[in-house]
């Protein structure tokens, strides 16, 4: 179901013009471009690689049909969630998004299991509302600036922290019902200056 609403989407973004995506992906994250620590051409270039891999993996018959991967992109630094059959097929995933352009790092979760259940990804979208919200209601934590993404009830936390705003993090997902599990990819400020490129 995630895929076919992917391959969706993304088919709808590449019969756009490249001109009519700019203004569409402006529009769209214009709003919250001033609670961003990325700059605006950032947070636009982070929507580009995740259109691009989406592409790549789907060009890639083996890694389109055999895999359930899901692609997140933030401050040019990808992370893979999902599932794959093989460690082979793991390692090819992380070797294809390597090659998209402005890619810095790439952050391969995938887990050697089949794919997760219809219930499961529910169940994940709940994890993800109750963790945001926890976090919205966590003293000195800004939570507009860190992007929460949970796969099979693990949360993965992304976003240009100071450490004691990513312990707060942690320690609100980690308290949330449900949650089996946090990884952090958070990269850290120093020196009080922000993120982007």
């Amino acid at each position: 179901m995630k895929k076919y609403l992917i391959l969706f989407v993304l088919l709808f973004c590449f019969c756009l013009s490249g001109c009519s995506s700019l203004i569409i992906a402006g529009a769209a994250t214009g709003a919250v471009a001033s609670q961003d620590r990325r700059t605006l051409p950032t947070q636009l270039e982070d929507q580009n690689i995740e259109l691009k891999a989406i592409k790549t993996l789907f060009e890639n018959d083996e890694l389109w049909q055999d895999t359930n991967i899901d692609v997140v992109s933030f401050n040019n630094q990808v992370l893979l969630i999902g599932q794959a059959p093989t460690a082979e097929l793991k390692r090819k995933a992380t070797d294809a998004i390597k090659k998209i352009a402005k890619v810095s790092k790439v952050h391969n979760q995938i887990r050697i299991a089949a794919p997760v259940s219809f219930f499961a990804s529910r169940n994940d979208e709940l994890i993800t509302t109750k963790v945001k919200t926890s976090m919205i209601f966590t003293d000195g934590l800004p939570s507009s600036k860190i992007k929460i993404v949970t796969e099979n009830s693990e949360v993965f936390l992304m976003g240009v922290v100071t450490q004691p705003e990513a312990d707060k993090a942690v320690e609100a997902a980690r308290t949330t019902g449900g949650v089996t599990k946090v990884i952090k990819v958070f990269e850290y400020l120093t020196n009080n200056k922000s993120g982007g490129h």
